[in-house]
C-alpha cells in the first residue's frame, strides 16, 4: 500500500516560512529603534533638547535614575518619566525666505 502525499502539503510550509521572514523583517527595525531610544535615555545630560511623547519640547534641567526634570519654558520645570522622552528632531530651516 502506498501513501499518497496530500495536495497542498508544501503550501503550509511556505506559508510558515513567509510568516517567519515577515516577522523578522518587521521586528528587527523595531528592536533597533527601541535600543537607540534606550541608549539616548541612558545618556541624557543637562542641556539636551528632548520631545515628550505628548509633543512638548523642552531642555533637560536635571537627570535622576527614572525621571528627568525638563524646562519647557523660562522657569517652568516639569518632572517626567524617562520612558516618556525621545530625542527632539532638529529644527527645520525654511529656505523659502
Amino acid at each position: 500500500m502506498t501513501v499518497l502525499a496530500q495536495p497542498g502539503g508544501n503550501m503550509w510550509i511556505w506559508m510558515i516560512v513567509i510568516l517567519v521572514i515577515m516577522w523578522i523583517l518587521m521586528m528587527r527595525p523595531q528592536r533597533k529603534k527601541e535600543k537607540e531610544e534606550q541608549k539616548f535615555r541612558n545618556e541624557l545630560k543637562k542641556g539636551d533638547r528632548v520631545l515628550f511623547s505628548g509633543g512638548i519640547y523642552g531642555k533637560v534641567h536635571a537627570v535622576a535614575d527614572h525621571t528627568v526634570e525638563v524646562e519647557v519654558t523660562n522657569g517652568v520645570i516639569v518632572t517626567v518619566e524617562k520612558s516618556m522622552i525621545q530625542p527632539a528632531p532638529e529644527p527645520k530651516t525654511d529656505d523659502k525666505k
